[in-house]
């Protein structure tokens, strides 16, 4: 009989840097997320959130709003953060916008919703 010695890895967990490093998310990049919100029949809420915490949330934020012709505010949330709220379905618009002054580049951006 031969003898092989066989190694049996033990249990590896391939989101182990993600639950130590909250901002951080797969392969190592922190990505910007686009979502809608819907509220009362017809209206929506465009949130931006994941952007760095070095950037200046209300030049953002009045930028965006100038821009758009819309209303918006930050809100802070204890899991995520700082997160910026834009009146109605403005996620296109924001992701051209953000990539366009180079807040984030294109790969960055993750766009949720319907």
């Amino acid at each position: 009989m031969v003898e092989t010695e066989v190694q049996i890895p033990c249990a590896f967990d391939p989101f182990i840097d993600i639950k130590q490093d909250p901002d951080c998310c797969v392969g190592g990049k922190q990505y910007v997320h686009l979502r809608i919100q819907q509220r009362n029949g017809k209206k929506s809420l465009t949130t931006i959130q994941g952007l760095k915490k070095g950037v200046s949330y209300e030049k953002i934020l009045k930028d965006l709003k100038k821009e758009f012709c819309c209303n918006g505010t930050i809100v802070q949330d204890k899991e995520l953060g700082k997160v910026i709220q834009l009146q109605g379905d403005q996620r296109k618009n924001a992701f051209a916008f953000l990539t366009r002054v180079g807040v984030v580049n294109k790969d960055q951006i993750k766009i949720h919703g319907f």
